[in-house]
């Protein structure tokens, strides 16, 4: 049984809700609910910072416009904290931190009988994630890990109520992309959303462009992988163009979060 009536009930509290809004299915089933819920008190608040690839925040422009929910679009500033470009294993720490103060500050000024929201679910709860220790540090809700909803629920109720980001690939920052300790810098995020966008252009939807230095390691699903090697020569030389002496490919295909195996030894 859907457990949608269940997440909309959830709002019958709170006054209005800020969601920090990504584009991706957690986050849209969590705005879109609450938009059912509060109606105009519901709002959508999304960074456009370079971490984010210019395509998820047009995704997200676009989801909100097309469901008449208002969109707050600011710009933190975690590429001039020293503590985030560095990339330790906790960089989400820092930059989720710069977001929720960033949505503290709003609501304090704006809308102080309001509720901050984020999209993380149940299985998120599991999984390696800096960024939950920053939302516990501002108070940030959960709807979803709360309601108990997993990931495969998700996207089951994304899709019951025909959200067009149901079937959209997971897209983390283009950060997750760099290796622990190398830096991350607005010449390098730019580098990769490019290559992932030559992959894209060339038929591939769900990839990744791991930065290796000079070296670009393309990722993607293994059932890709030979319509990838086919048209390797051409995708290989528009990478290059953009900067990298070498591209790879990655022949175990795409695994998400790959680069988080260093910290398991």
């Amino acid at each position: 049984m859907s457990k949608l009536p269940l997440l909309i009930n959830w709002f019958k509290d709170h006054k209005g809700s800020v969601t920090a809004f990504s584009g991706g299915v957690d986050s849209s089933l969590v705005l879109y609910a609450s938009k059912l819920a509060l109606g105009d008190q519901a709002i959508g608040l999304i960074s456009n910072s370079e971490s984010l690839k210019t395509k998820d925040f047009e995704i997200a422009t676009n989801f909100c416009k097309k469901h008449n929910i208002k969109l707050r679009v600011i710009k933190t500033d975690e590429l001039n904290d020293p503590n985030y470009t560095a990339n330790p294993a906790n960089r989400c720490f820092f930059c989720k931190t710069h977001l929720y103060e960033a949505m503290v500050d709003i609501l304090k000024a704006e809308y102080p009988d309001y509720t901050i929201l984020n999209g993380t679910n149940l299985d998120d709860l599991g999984d390696y994630r800096p960024g939950l220790e920053a939302a516990k540090n501002h108070a940030i809700r959960s709807p979803l890990a709360e309601l108990k909803i997993n990931k495969k629920e998700v996207i089951a109720m994304a899709s019951e109520l025909g959200l067009e980001t149901a079937t959209k690939p997971p897209s983390p920052c283009l950060s997750s992309r760099i290796p622990y300790g190398t830096a991350v810098n607005s010449i390098r995020l730019k580098q990769i959303e490019q290559a992932e966008y030559i992959l894209n252009q060339f038929g591939f939807n769900n990839v990744r462009v791991r930065y290796l230095g000079e070296e670009a390691s393309i990722e993607v699903p293994v059932s890709d992988l030979s319509s990838l090697k086919n048209q390797f020569n051409a995708i290989s030389k528009d990478i290059k163009a953009l900067g990298f002496s070498k591209v790879l490919i990655d022949q175990e295909g795409f695994v998400s979060g790959k680069l988080n195996r260093v910290l398991h030894g």
